[in-house]
């Protein structure tokens, strides 16, 4: 099991989307998807309610938020955190109702220890005061809790068969993270950019062996969105260069950005580098960069 860290999400806002994309076949990425409705780059429908994520964060001393209103289930996130990017992509996807409420890592409210003992992100909660962290655990509850499409496989093989491809991704987010931390540090990285080169070029091999566009097949499901957050992330944080050698891990790439929950929690790429900026020098101010209020 990935053990989710407060190291660097998306922001944008975010609400129940009704829409999702049309499945196709390899070298077709116009429209990939999940449910048979056509749509264009960023179309959203029926969007009930709208969760900020754009809100700042809360740290020592701030008011704990009170319980969940009836009808609506919480997450307790960071703008830039892969792990929370996750749980708030299957939020989007099944278009569940919910708020968000960012966390300041470096100045974290003496109340969070309530929700997560290690006060780590991503953390569901609902309504009936229940906690749910870990952010594979977190996707998964979300996807068996909720009604509308299902994320995950109905078929015990195909499900067991993601859980061995979130295995075999697993050193993926530790090497991104190390090659980034190296290169803000003025560090040598050229070994470790090979091995997440190598590790890049498996996923390859197992895109080419399906023939299909996505990790799931067809069409995005739960793994898709789970590996997401650390590819949507390798431009800001300058390794784009170690998925030259995929040419199908770039279509895959290329097809989900199109996707509308992927497209709704893009962030602007000055905004992900302003972070890093302050994070980097260890400024609690960091999780609120580039918000006006």
């Amino acid at each position: 099991m990935l053990r989710d860290v407060s190291l660097v999400t998306s922001s944008g806002w975010v609400g129940p989307a009704s829409v999702a994309f049309e499945g196709g076949a390899r070298g077709s990425i116009g429209v990939p998807g999940t449910c048979g409705c056509r749509v264009g780059r960023c179309e959203l429908s029926n969007l009930e309610t709208m969760a900020n994520e754009a809100s700042k964060t809360l740290g020592k001393g701030s008011v704990y938020p009170g319980p969940v209103p009836e009808g609506l289930i919480r997450i307790y996130s960071m703008r830039f955190c892969p792990y929370a990017h996750r749980t708030r992509l299957i939020l989007r996807a099944k278009g569940i109702r919910h708020e968000v409420i960012n966390i300041n890592l470096r100045n974290k409210p003496e109340w969070y220890y309530t929700k997560h003992p290690f006060g780590q992100i991503p953390v569901l909660e609902n309504s009936k005061c229940q906690l749910i962290y870990e952010s594979v655990i977190a996707c998964e509850y979300l996807d068996d809790a909720y009604p509308g499409k299902k994320l995950c496989p109905y078929d015990p093989y195909e499900r067991a068969r993601q859980k061995m491809l979130l295995d075999l991704f697993y050193k993926v987010p530790h090497l991104t993270k190390e090659c980034l931390v190296a290169m803000r540090c003025g560090r040598e990285c050229t070994d470790l950019k090979l091995v997440l080169r190598q590790e890049f070029g498996k996923l390859d091999e197992i895109l080419g062996y399906q023939n299909t566009i996505f990790f799931g097949g067809d069409c995005i499901s739960m793994i898709d969105y789970l590996f997401w957050p650390w590819f949507e992330r390798l431009d800001v944080y300058g390794i784009a260069d170690c998925v030259t050698h995929t040419p199908a891990l770039r279509l895959w790439i290329e097809a989900m950005k199109q996707d509308p929950a992927v497209c709704a929690l893009l962030i602007d790429k000055n905004i992900f580098l302003g972070f890093l900026n302050l994070y980097f020098q260890n400024d609690p101010g960091a999780f609120d960069y580039g918000l006006s209020c």
